[in-house]
Formats: structure tokens, sequence, C-alpha cells
């Protein structure tokens, strides 16, 4: 199961989140990518709190494919400073985790 992530990271909308899953989905980039229900957000930037409705997107995807699956959120991504965070899976169903790997080819 060692190579087998989840990247996080938040979108401004909807719109932005399906369109991210897409480009990552044809790149082969993820074997499945969440767009959730939006939230809201409160955190500190620039001195502020600030506070905001955003999308969080969950990317199933390879261990050995996150620099790519990094750039490609770095270059379809609106934020200036986008959150990107890789979680290991290290348990999961054999037959679904077999599954994930086998379509995240990132050719």
């Amino acid at each position: 199961m060692a190579d087998a992530l989840f990247v996080l990271t938040t979108v401004a909308d909807r719109a932005n989140g399906l369109a991210l899953a897409q480009a990552l989905l044809e790149r082969r980039l993820a074997a499945c990518v969440n767009v959730g229900a939006p939230v809201d957000s409160l955190y500190h930037w620039r001195g502020r709190i600030e506070t905001g409705r955003e999308v969080p997107v969950t990317i199933k995807t390879r261990a050995s494919l996150y620099a790519k699956v990094e750039a490609a959120i770095r270059e379809l991504h609106d934020y200036e400073l986008p959150e990107i965070v890789a979680v290991p899976i290290t348990h999961g169903y054999a037959p679904y985790i077999g599954w994930l790997e086998s379509e995240s080819t990132g050719a």
C-alpha cells in the first residue's frame, strides 16, 4: 500500500473543482477525484483572520505521482497560495488500492 496517496486541496468554487478533477483524470494523474460540498473556511492571511467559501477536493493517486499532481494543481489553481497536502494511505481494501494504482499511471 506504500504507493497509494490522498492529495487534498481546496478551490474557490465547484466549477474550478470539476475542471481540476477533469484535467487530473485526463492526464492519468488520479484514479478518482472527489469534489465536495462548499465549506466555510476561516484562516490567517497577511496578518488578518479571513473567511471564505471553498470547495474541498480529494485526489486519489499514487505517491510516485505526487510531484506531477502538485505541478498540475499549481498550474491550474487560481489561488496565490493553494493548499496542497498529501496523506499516505497506509491501509485499505486491497482490490480498491490495486484499482487506484492501476488507474493512476501518469501516462
